[in-house]
């Protein structure tokens, strides 16, 4: 028994090995399958993930459903799935398909994410209030270490929706996930969108250029580096828009943001189709309904607006983001008031949407109700310290608050109290001048005051403008009821009284339109009645103006708003204003003031403007021909003498006399060649050569004041042989024919006061004052010309404004004005006196001016003085 014992228990165990040798076996073909199955199945993940990026949004779901019907188990499948699902418009789809992945994923922070933004497009507030409580447990309960750079940016994303330290959330989120994961995707781009939110585009910018060396095949990438250009450089954002859409031709951010552009460039069916194309494939796509509904408000489609509104809230209703992207478009075309409404119905949907609440802000800021709107700019900053919109207001308005408030009859001024004092009554009394008589020439009552800010500080002034620091090259902007403009100290030389002419212009042509007018018209019309108040300001045909014209440049009228957004060069942006102006000259010339009118009182009855044009004139297209006719016929009609042919292969060399000499002798009147030629002569000294080139220039081209002009070239010949007389008159001329020449009127004025030509110095000096009314020297050479010509009003004016100034002598001013005021006001005279002597208490000619005035103003009976500093004056001259 033992024995047969002992063989059935020898059996027993090789039956147990070997099913134990089967069970390994199947371990390890398990093993085996479960490693092999997802590794067959990642090839085929990166190929449908291809389709979703490359915008085969049917094509990719339909492959993800295939895979997890046949049992896929990887994640992967689903987001595929969902996003498919988001981006075809299926959002209610995509939600409940994320119910049945979060059961099987209940601790995945990205596929949490995803859900989130599933159930908020959904509609469905409570469930994503949900899973981001989720996410944040889910996130804080597990240890660092074991957080990947996915799990990282999602876990960031979510904090951010809780309003967590912005700058915290980039430095140990997004940028920790950068530096486990170099080639983390998700970090690059959440960092990217973050900048963006904070209107720091800089560093957007940065981001998404750092992602593009790594995923350069990524359209969002591309998108995100043009949202960050889509404020200052249009032409790098279309570039990049293009290498989005190259990539994925339904990408619809970037078919969203141009057709953003094209709205802005008011090719309105241009920017329709591009709305169309994404409606095409995402029925329901909030962003592209919202920018339908502002075509829809543009051409006053009242029924559309609302349709288009209903749609872009069909499952998300309460999506702020709607009425603030409708209201912020509106409010770029300078409709701020229809804006501002757009950004309250957005607060009525979410009142902490910051986005709509700083919009409101500006607009409110722009529209002159400073009260709210500087308060909800200080809200927003306490809420988001690292909102830059926020943050620059709320520096800004601690540097207004200083300045000096100058109220007049129709206007509140405000401007740096120094400035204030020196000129503002000035300012006054030309926006005075301005309104009188544009609102009569354009028949417009303005029965409510206009706010004008000057800026003594660039960045300021951009700061009220656009938001953000910048705006190089803007002189001044006009909202409507509202003007902020650079102050003569904070920017170049430029003519500051032309500058305010031109911007109270717009105020006049925003209040006729109701603010609904193209910025060509609106510019143009400003431009040209500039010209029309003095023949040196505004724009005048130039050389290039002219090549570009006669070369086929000119941008047809119809298109003319989009030549001020996207000017290749800064010429053609000032292009852009002369053709503008040249229209507008055309149009008065040929059909009159009153059509032009007319045109303007269609535009505030919603005619669109090419319509608007046509109905008072003559169809666009026929107009368009008429109008490059009479450019064209301007521009040959400009010196006409001159010969403005270029050299055919290499710029002509200042250097080679040679070259110089045997082009003029085959083009005797060439512009260039001939100044080239006067500049050499005068580096080689041949003074009288030069003189004859630059009189033959003067006489080609007498109306030429640009860079080199012969004008001031003849003047440095005259200077140099001590010809004063004649380079006067020179400088006359060219003065004569500048608004902004201040080098001219500097030396003129120099020249006049050596002659004693006080009327030359009177003269000239107002022209300097035009341009920088903050030069101590010039209102003392204004003074003394006043006392010279007995004309003690301007000469006390130039005194006063000049201690303002803090002049190197005030004892002398002071002098000046107590002998100037002792007839007129002698209360206000020995005032001046006594502060001659409280500097100088032993200046003698003070004292006798001082007992002067004194005894002039004593009855015969005073024989003394009771007052003490009269005493104190006796004792002194009595020294």
């Amino acid at each position: 028994m033992y024995g047969k014992s002992s063989r059935s228990s020898k059996c027993k165990r090789r039956r147990g090995n070997l099913r134990h040798n089967r069970f390994v076996w199947t371990v390890a073909c398990i093993i085996f399958i479960t490693i092999s199955i997802p590794s067959a199945f990642a090839l085929e993940v990166d190929d449908v993930r291809e389709q979703l990026r490359i915008g085969q949004y049917a094509e990719c779901l339909q492959l993800a459903q295939k895979a997890i019907n046949n049992g896929a188990y990887s994640a992967q499948w689903r987001i595929l799935k969902i996003k498919s699902l988001m981006a075809m418009g299926l959002y209610n789809q995509a939600a409940e398909d994320m119910d049945v992945v979060l059961f099987n994923y209940p601790v995945s922070i990205p596929l949490l994410e995803l859900a989130y933004t599933a159930y908020v497009q959904g509609g469905y507030a409570n469930r994503a209030g949900e899973v981001l409580r989720r996410i944040v447990r889910v996130g804080t309960n597990r240890d660092i270490r074991y957080l990947s750079p996915p799990d990282f940016v999602a876990l960031g994303q979510s904090l951010l929706r809780l309003d967590y330290d912005a700058r915290l959330i980039l430095d140990e989120f997004f940028t920790r996930a950068l530096r486990n994961d170099p080639n983390c995707l998700e970090a690059y781009l959440a960092a990217g969108e973050l900048a963006l939110d904070k209107q720091d585009y800089e560093l957007a910018a940065e981001q998404y250029r750092k992602a593009l060396e790594r995923f350069g095949t990524e359209p969002d990438v591309h998108h995100g580096l043009a949202k960050a250009f889509y404020a200052s450089n249009r032409q790098s954002m279309i570039n990049s828009l293009n290498a989005a859409l190259l990539i994925n031709s339904r990408h619809a951010p970037s078919l969203i943001l141009l057709a953003e552009h094209q709205i802005d460039c008011e090719d309105y069916k241009g920017a329709a189709k591009l709305l169309d194309k994404v409606l095409a494939f995402n029925a329901w796509h909030p962003q592209a309904w919202a920018y339908k509904v502002v075509l829809a408000y543009l051409a006053n489609e009242s029924e559309a607006v609302k349709d288009h509104r209903a749609k872009a809230l069909k499952y998300w209703k309460t999506n702020p983001r709607v009425d603030y992207l409708i209201g912020r478009k509106l409010s770029q075309k300078y409709r701020f008031t229809e804006g501002a409404a757009y950004q309250r119905r957005a607060l009525k949907l979410d009142p902490e949407y910051l986005p709509a609440k700083i919009q409101l802000a500006q607009d409110l800021l722009r529209l002159g109700a400073e009260n709210e709107g500087w308060a909800l700019a200080g809200e927003v900053h306490k809420k988001d310290a690292y909102n830059i919109l926020a943050y620059n207001l709320a520096n800004l308005r601690d540097h207004l608050s200083a300045f000096e408030t100058l109220r007049a009859d129709g206007f509140i001024l405000r401007m740096d109290g120094l400035e204030a004092a020196v000129y503002g009554d000035k300012v006054v009394k030309l926006l005075q001048q301005a309104k009188a008589e544009l609102c009569q020439k354009y028949d417009l009552t303005l029965d409510h005051p206009v706010t004008v800010e000057l800026f003594d500080n660039q960045q300021d002034f951009a700061v009220r403008t656009f938001g953000l620091p910048g705006g190089d090259g803007f002189l001044g902007v006009c909202f409507g009821d509202v003007i902020t403009a650079n102050s003569p100290k904070a920017e170049r030389p430029t003519n500051w009284q032309a500058l305010l002419w031109h911007e109270f212009c717009h105020v006049v042509t925003l209040n006729l339109t109701q603010n609904k007018m193209p910025r060509w018209l609106s510019e143009g019309i400003s431009v040209y009645e500039e010209l029309q108040r003095n023949p040196t300001w505004g724009q005048q045909m130039t050389p290039e103006y002219r090549r570009m014209i006669l070369d086929g440049e000119l941008t047809p009228i119809g298109d003319l708003s989009g030549a001020f957004l996207n000017p290749p060069s800064p010429m053609h942006l000032q292009f852009a204003y002369y053709e503008s102006s040249l229209v507008v000259e055309f149009l008065i010339e040929q059909y009159g003031l009153e059509s032009l009118r007319a045109i303007l009182n269609d535009l505030a009855k919603d005619v669109e403007i090419n319509t608007a044009i046509s109905s008072r004139t003559i169809p666009m297209k026929r107009l368009e021909k008429e109008f490059e006719a009479f450019a064209k016929k301007r521009a040959r009609a400009m010196a006409p003498k001159a010969d403005w042919e270029q050299p055919e292969k290499d710029p002509l060399d200042l250097t080679d006399h040679e070259a110089l000499t045997g082009w003029l002798a085959k083009h005797p009147n060439n512009f260039q060649a001939l100044t080239l030629y006067a500049k050499a002569l005068i580096t080689d000294r041949q003074w009288e050569q030069a003189k004859e080139t630059l009189d033959k220039l003067i006489a080609l081209y007498p109306q030429y004041t640009g860079d080199d002009n012969a004008y001031q070239l003849l003047a440095e010949v005259h200077r140099h042989l001590d010809e004063t007389d004649q380079e006067r008159q020179v400088l006359e001329k060219l003065a004569t024919n500048s608004s902004d020449a201040i080098h001219v009127y500097g030396r003129l004025l120099e020249i006049a006061v050596e002659k004693e030509d006080w009327r030359g110095v009177i003269k000239y000096g107002q022209k300097y004052l035009a341009v920088n009314p903050l030069l101590t020297k010039l209102y003392w050479q204004l003074g003394r010309a006043g006392e010279a010509l007995g004309d003690d009003e301007q000469a006390i004016d130039s005194y006063k404004r000049l201690l303002l100034l803090e002049p190197t002598d005030p004892v002398d001013v002071h002098c000046r004005l107590g002998r100037l005021l002792q007839h007129s006001d002698p209360a206000e005279a020995k005032k001046h006196v006594l502060m001659a002597l409280a500097e100088a208490p032993r200046f003698r000619q003070a004292h006798r001016l001082l007992l002067k005035i004194v005894n002039d103003a004593q009855e015969p009976s005073d024989s003394i003085s009771n007052d003490p500093v009269d005493s104190l004056a006796h004792e002194k001259d009595a020294q």
